[in-house]
């Protein structure tokens, strides 16, 4: 069998959770007997595709892939990108062409069974979160209709697709993601930007809209007990804007209470390792791997029972409302006020572990190109 997986998302991110995905099904199956796997990315500026075995990616890294970072240069690389790699899987033939995001036309033979994975509908629950004029949605809806399989990374998106794209159940299926563990310790932070001797709570990504951050500023601000004895770390998604700094400041708190911080992998795992507690109050995920990796460095996990985190987080996590600031409150307030609680919670997440890995992954995704014969 020839699989194929198509450059979209290569030429679209240099990092990211999409990309990595596809990567860590490509590296698995191309090990397997009887399979000839390829990844068609004439042009590209993922990083992670320069880890793969030889012979799995047909293409090369751009030139100067780092500096396309404003609009016309970024459009024109992936317009090369996608011509020259439909030409390419014309050329291949492939069996089975995995479409790697959402595109409004088919790419390669149109003899090809094809596979799409929808990773979340957020586009579609949160409209507003988005620019005016962005057309996610409808390509999604164009690709999905189009594909002979979906591919639904939790049952809630699942769901949710059934529901929203008006797709067919048996045209559906659901294979969770894998996880890996990232690289780090429980040393200092020394040189990794501002350290703090306060324990505190630990939040992880990007804050707006139906990320829900400002109900978690709310919840702590609220709380005697978790202003004086804990910071709020925030890592990644961009310095404060101004709208968050008055947001701090009507909340009658300081840069002492809230701290944001940006950089490596290294730093995130050693803040896993040393918080109290990592919390999520996001409103909608298509699956959501910052649980996995708060359980990985036995950290405590308190979210919120919406989509598909309880799918993931399973008993290994203590719930609360996400638009209940009471709620949520509370429930870090349980936490961080029980040693014993906090370990029943690391011992259960390290359990829950077991129950995503890549190789999983990979065979359960062989197993829907096969079903396509």
């Amino acid at each position: 069998m020839k699989i194929a997986y198509d450059s979209q998302i290569f030429c679209a991110q240099t990092y990211g959770g999409v990309s990595r995905y596809f990567c860590e099904i490509a590296s698995r199956l191309a090990q397997a007997p009887g399979l000839d796997v390829s990844i068609a990315a004439p042009l590209y500026i993922n990083s992670y595709l320069q880890n793969l075995s030889p012979g799995i990616v047909t293409g090369f890294r751009g030139p100067g892939a780092g500096r396309f970072t404003s609009v016309y240069p970024r459009l024109f690389l992936r317009g090369m990108s996608l011509a020259l790699g439909d030409l390419m899987l014309r050329t291949q033939s492939p069996d089975v062409i995995h479409e790697t995001y959402y595109f409004p036309y088919s790419l390669g033979p149109r003899r090809a069974r094809r596979v799409l994975t929808i990773h979340d509908m957020i586009h579609e629950r949160f409209p507003s979160d988005f620019p005016l004029g962005d057309k996610t949605s409808r390509y999604k809806a164009v690709a999905a209709r189009r594909a002979d399989h979906v591919i639904c990374i939790s049952e809630s998106t699942r769901r949710d697709a059934i529901e929203l794209l008006g797709l067919p159940p048996e045209k559906t299926s659901v294979i969770h993601h894998g996880f890996g563990l990232m690289t780090g310790g429980k040393g200092d932070l020394v040189g990794e930007g501002p350290a703090t001797d306060k324990p505190f709570l630990l939040y992880v990504g990007n804050r707006g809209g139906y990320k829900n951050f400002f109900r978690l500023l709310e919840a702590y601000a609220s709380s005697p007990q978790l202003r004086a004895g804990f910071n709020l770390v925030c890592f990644g998604g961009g310095a404060f804007s101004a709208e968050e700094h008055e947001r701090v400041a009507r909340l009658g708190m300081t840069n002492g209470h809230i701290i944001q911080l940006g950089g490596s992998d290294q730093l995130l795992s050693r803040l896993y390792a040393r918080a109290s507690a990592f919390v999520y109050p996001s409103l909608y995920e298509g699956f959501g791997i910052p649980p996995l990796e708060a359980m990985s460095h036995d950290c405590p996990v308190v979210c919120g029972m919406t989509s598909s985190i309880p799918e993931v987080v399973g008993d290994a996590g203590e719930y609360f409302d996400p638009v209940d600031v009471v709620s949520m409150r509370e429930a870090i307030e349980r936490v961080v006020s029980s040693e014993s609680y906090s370990k029943t919670l690391i011992e259960k997440g390290r359990v829950r572990l077991g129950s995503f890995s890549w190789d999983r992954c990979a065979e359960e995704t062989l197993c829907v190109y096969r079903k396509l014969f």
